[in-house]
């Protein structure tokens, strides 16, 4: 069964499913990344900060009685992207900003010991232990059903959680192009990554530039964080160090500061994970995404859509 058309297709849609997660999170790098050369190492946990976000919100609403779905996930998602990005704001504000004009290395360790704090921060709020949640958006759609004789069916299903996803990923990656590409933000954006001292002179107000970066980074991964916890059902305070990392490799097999090189890295990340766990072993399905991305690196050492830096003298 697992040679078959159907299973191959069953993998495709949970691989898909996963890079959509990774894609979003691996945003938040590139943006971060692309304009001031800086990686967000703490971007995991602000992401892991929305997953508890949205629980908390689920659980509030179970509360007081909203029980209709699709307002509730709305509700959801409106509550966290509006309280996500606020601890992007912060630590953009209190972590990188100060160190702007110091080198690389102080800005690397303060973010590693921002994701460490985040971590504890959480852990301290909410406890160690795994928090799950009952199951969201429920049913879906049979694909395909294939008769085998002598065992059962296997039926490939397209659940509506699944779609909800695609829906959502490919929504806010419109939206996000449509204000990278055609707002006065967006050309704000672009002035800063070629040369943020020029853009200063230009009139363009760098420090809030920036600090919009880090809030529109964090609302995308407020995003994936909602998506992750109704696909998984469970998070805990250390989630957003595996999805960090992940997200981070996605990003530079994309090509770190490609927007369109962190979708394709996401994509290309979960399907590998979904096919190496469904035609091999799942033990060593992160072996295999990193096996993949230090091939890039070496061949192609600007990740897949990734332009060369160009030294300014």
């Amino acid at each position: 069964m697992q040679g078959s058309f159907e299973y191959f297709l069953d993998q495709l849609i949970n691989g898909l499913t996963l890079g959509a997660i990774y894609g979003l999170i691996a945003i938040g790098y590139t943006m971060v990344y692309g304009i001031i050369g800086m990686i967000n190492f703490a971007h995991g946990e602000i992401f892991m900060i929305g997953a508890f976000i949205s629980l908390i919100s689920f659980l509030l609403l179970g509360l007081v009685g909203v029980t209709w779905v699709p307002l509730a996930v709305l509700l959801v998602l409106v509550v966290a992207m509006v309280l996500t990005p606020l601890y992007g704001w912060a630590l953009e504000r209190v972590a990188y900003r100060p160190l702007r004009g110091s080198p690389r290395l102080a800005a690397l360790i303060t973010a590693i010991g921002m994701s460490i704090f985040l971590q504890n921060y959480v852990q301290l709020l909410q406890g160690a232990r795994n928090k799950p949640i009952q199951p969201v958006i429920k049913g879906g759609v049979e694909l395909i059903r294939s008769k085998v004789e002598g065992a059962p069916d296997y039926v490939v299903n397209l659940s509506y959680l699944q779609m909800l996803i695609v829906v959502l990923f490919g929504f806010f990656i419109v939206v996000f192009t449509i204000v990278i590409t055609r707002t006065a933000l967006g050309r704000q954006q672009r002035a800063c990554e070629q040369d943020m001292g020029m853009a200063a002179l230009l009139g363009v107000n760098v420090d809030r530039t920036i600090s919009l970066t880090f809030v529109m980074g964090a609302a995308l991964a407020a995003v994936a964080s909602i998506i992750f916890l109704m696909r998984y059902g469970a998070i805990d305070f250390f989630i957003g160090f595996l999805a960090g990392i992940k997200a981070f490799t996605a990003a530079v097999l994309g090509g770190i500061g490609s927007i369109p090189g962190a979708m394709l890295g996401g994509l290309l990340i979960g399907l590998i994970e979904a096919f190496w766990s469904g035609y091999f072993t799942v033990e060593y399905k992160d072996v295999a995404a990193f096996s993949i991305l230090i091939l890039v690196l070496i061949f192609r050492p600007t990740g897949l859509l990734g332009k060369p830096d160009i030294e300014k003298v």
